[in-house]
């Protein structure tokens, strides 16, 4: 999960800021791929959470974590069909697309800071089980979770100020601003 919703999910935001020059239908599919396939990570986690608690006898969708997980790959979802029948195909009217696309892209900053949020109650967890289990709290595992849970947010607060930045001046090849009418 973290490497689809996180480390994909980052570059499919930021491959419009990423790859300035390209074809704007080009980045438009490597955006939509990239999310697609986060999103197949994420039910296949999802799915490898559930069978591990059910093998193991730890309930399910008992925390936070879990409970915002669920929320988060719905949104995710959702979200991601959204653009693909409002952007990609069979693609809404220009009008429409026009006045959509602030909507997306909010909520799609809304969403991956959703999926940062639930990473870090996911490292809390596991730092909790690990430290039940008798591993020290200044132990080498504990320092593992604690460093990669900083890097993740660091990481993640990186992608979203470089999304709210300023946008470039031109516009990239081969793209037209979405007509009024």
């Amino acid at each position: 999960m973290l490497i689809g919703f996180i480390i994909l999910g980052s570059e499919a935001i930021m491959v419009y800021k990423v790859l300035p020059t390209v074809n704007h239908d080009t980045t438009k599919l490597i955006h939509l791929i990239l999310h697609a396939i986060a999103l197949v990570l994420g039910a296949v986690g999802i799915y490898c959470a559930f069978k591990n608690h059910n093998e193991t006898g730890i309930a399910n969708l008992y925390s936070l974590h879990s409970w915002l997980g669920i929320g988060t790959i719905s949104l995710y979802g959702i979200q991601w069909i959204f653009g693909f029948l409002a952007f990609f195909f069979p693609k809404a009217a220009p009008n429409v697309r026009k006045s959509a696309l602030p909507w997306h892209a909010l909520l799609g900053i809304f969403v991956y800071i959703l999926a940062l949020a639930t990473a870090e109650l996911g490292f809390l967890e596991k730092l909790t089980f690990l430290q039940s289990s008798g591993i020290d709290k200044y132990g080498p595992e504990s320092f593992l979770v604690n460093f990669t849970a900083l890097v993740v947010v660091l990481f993640g607060a990186s992608v979203v100020v470089a999304v709210v930045a300023p946008a470039r001046l031109e516009e990239p090849q081969g793209y037209a601003p979405i007509p009024e009418n």
